[in-house]
């Protein structure tokens, strides 16, 4: 809408995707802001609460009466301030909102399942859910496949040039990064506001790389490739909004849980982000943390099945430091602070080409 008012009424400001992106940020935000309050009353009122899993250390019992699916409000939010700002014409902004509308669905499914029965391993099945993620990401692949102006190159960190065309084998690479990553931070999301920040400090990364990639003299000087993305940039700083304004509410002591409607979709989305700006090796990086955490599961469950001893006390490992009696905050706050150091790493190394 403010793209086609810049068109119609000759307001050349509203045509920058830099004031639109800064406009559906607090748009978003407010929107978050105004409805997160009344869902989470709506939510205690008719018992939408998080089912706490009964192998989570005792300290999680006292979160049983915490309302969940707030990530419901913020991608609402997201998508709201998006069709507002956004220029309908650019491909790569229709699908990013179609990401978030698909892999909300799919979370939201999962969340009502386990509160309708009150039991936080009663959602969907792990092969329902991992099939239901298979169809979603194929269908965002394959949407990019058939862009004409799309390459299908992979790019690694400090090269400046592409390591090989993957051609149609880039189908089968990016529906893994979008199932890995809607995963990973999933398995993040266990503590207040543990994976809310890494996901702002991811966005925020994302969103500069994806600005530098549709700016045609900004990425030719960092050796960038340059793909008419930089709308996208203006969803990823509504999220950032939606998220900033959620965060009010999720840090500890949470008032509310994003619930897989939230994780799922926003580890979807950074998939997305990730692919369309040739970054999916730089998302090692981008999105430390939610590496760590699925490593950390991966190697439990790896060294038990072999060994039959386990690595940590607990997995994923934010939960391995719980046992170990650290406080809460002290977790939370520390892997905040990798996050955004890797972060920082990441973008210093568009410039070492």
């Amino acid at each position: 809408m403010l793209y086609w008012l810049s068109e119609i009424l000759h307001i050349n400001l509203l045509g920058y995707i830099t004031i639109r992106a800064g406009i559906s940020f607090f748009l978003a935000l407010f929107f978050t802001l105004f409805l997160m309050p009344r869902f989470i009353r709506w939510a205690q009122k008719n018992s939408s609460v998080q089912p706490i899993n009964s192998w989570a250390p005792q300290r999680h019992q006292g979160k049983a009466k915490t309302p969940t699916m707030g990530g419901v409000i913020f991608i609402f939010s997201t998508i709201l301030a998006s069709l507002i700002s956004i220029n309908f014409s650019n491909i790569y902004a229709l699908g990013a909102i179609a990401t978030l509308v698909i892999f909300v669905l799919i979370g939201f499914k999962d969340d009502f399942a386990k509160i309708k029965k009150n039991e936080n391993l009663a959602g969907l099945k792990a092969r329902t859910k991992l099939l239901l993620q298979i169809i979603s990401a194929t269908a965002i692949a394959l949407f990019l496949y058939t862009i004409s102006d799309f390459n299908t190159n992979l790019y690694i960190p400090f090269l400046k040039n592409p390591v090989c065309d993957m051609k149609f084998f880039a189908i089968f690479f990016w529906v893994i990064v979008i199932i890995a990553t809607s995963n990973a931070v999933n398995l993040t999301d266990g503590l207040d506001g543990l994976a809310t920040v890494p996901s702002l400090a991811a966005l925020s990364s994302f969103s500069i790389i994806i600005y530098i990639t549709g700016n045609a003299t900004i990425s030719s000087y960092l050796l960038m490739p340059n793909i008419n993305i930089g709308e996208v940039a203006i969803v990823s700083s509504a999220l950032i909004g939606a998220l900033t304004g959620f965060l009010w509410y999720n840090c500890h002591p949470a008032e509310v849980f994003m619930g897989d409607s939230g994780s799922l979709t926003i580890g979807a989305f950074l998939g997305y982000l990730a692919i369309i700006s040739k970054s999916e090796i730089l998302l090692l990086l981008i999105g430390s943390i939610f590496v760590i955490e699925t490593l950390s599961v991966i190697l439990q469950v790896g060294s038990y099945k072999l060994r039959k001893k386990r690595v940590f006390l607990m997995a994923p490992i934010h939960h391995h430091f719980e046992m170990k009696k650290w406080a809460e905050n002290k977790i939370i706050v520390r892997f905040w602070i990798i996050a955004m150091l890797s972060n920082v790493i990441a973008l210093i190394t568009l410039k070492i080409r």
